[in-house]
Parts: C-alpha cells; structure tokens; sequence
C-alpha cells in the first residue's frame, strides 16, 4: 500500500496540481472535503476528496447520497465525481494508513448506523481496511445501487483475498473502474 499510494501520488502529481487548480478557479471554498469514514473495526478517520460539490451542500438535507444530475454539484466537480477523479487524495489516507488501495469502501457513521440495523452482516466487511477500490465497485456496485449486492461483493473479497485478487482488482479499476454509469 505504502509502495502503491506514494507511487500513484508521484505519476499523478501533475493531474492532482492541475485538478486542485480547476477546483480553486471554478468555485469558492477549499480545494479538499474531508469526510468522517468508518474504516477497519468500525474506527473512524477524516477521508480526503478533491471538493466537487458547494459549500454546506447538506446544510438543508442532512446526510445524502449523490443522485444523478445533482445540483450540489460545483461545474468541474460533476467532471470529478463521474471519472472518480476526485478520489485520487485518498491515496493520502492510504499512506497515513487509514486506507488500503483495494478494500470495501469506507462510509459515513450516519449511514451505517441505519446499514447495520438493516443489513445482516454488514460490519463483517469492517475486519478489513477499507479501499480506495474493490471488487464491488468493479463490479458496478457503487453509488446508489443495491446495498446487498454490494456487501455480497465485499464479504467476497474479504474471505478469498490475496495479493493477487488485489492485482486483479486494481487492473481491472484502471481498465474499466474510472467512469461508471453510477459515479455522480
């Protein structure tokens, strides 16, 4: 992870400078969002993004998933959020050891709290560091799509894991992880 992350913030550092550059000339505010994230054994820890939504964009809503077409969103953040690209400085959190690369996504305290009422199972996939990436998300189980499809996947991943369903995992988000029809 240490390797990966501190290699993917040096090949992508002029992309990340030229992203944080749109973000400041685009909108007002900060260039990052961070977001408390629940992570392995349920700690929580502060997630970093590239802001692609305004200013208090749940001050009126509370916690909320995006929706397509979300009028949240800053101009060059509907960009960001369906390329992913506004992911790219939690490789950040992966070297501060809060994230792997690959692993069940992490989310907020708010939304597993109803999760784990509802959802047999769903604090299994918290054994494990949450990623950057993994096989749900590859799968197409990301954004607001089924819960139980998505932990199916996750508690996959979790119980055959290896270093090379990592790799797997990891090409396969370079080859077809980027932009999905559920990034919004």
């Amino acid at each position: 992870d240490v390797v990966g992350a501190s290699a993917a913030l040096v090949v992508f550092s002029p992309v990340l400078c030229a992203i944080a550059a749109l973000v400041k000339l685009t909108s007002p505010g900060p260039v990052f969002f961070r977001q408390l994230r629940m992570g392995l054994d349920g700690q929580a820890f502060e997630m970093l993004k590239f802001r692609s939504m305004k200013l208090d964009a749940e001050s009126e809503t509370g916690p909320v998933w995006t929706q397509p077409n979300d009028d949240r969103r800053t101009p060059i953040g509907a960009f960001l959020r369906r390329t992913s690209l506004d992911e790219l400085p939690q490789f950040w959190n992966v070297l501060r050891g809060e994230m792997s690369i690959v692993g069940p996504r992490p989310e907020r305290p708010e939304f597993i709290a109803r999760f784990r009422e509802t959802l047999p199972q769903y604090m299994l996939r918290h054994k494990m560091k949450a990623g950057i990436t993994g096989w749900a998300q590859i799968n197409g189980w990301r954004g607001n799509t089924s819960l139980e499809r998505r932990i199916e996947h996750d508690l996959y991943y979790i119980e055959h894991w290896s270093i090379w369903f990592d790799i797997k995992i990891m090409l396969l988000t370079a080859w077809r992880g980027f932009i999905h029809r559920h990034a919004y």
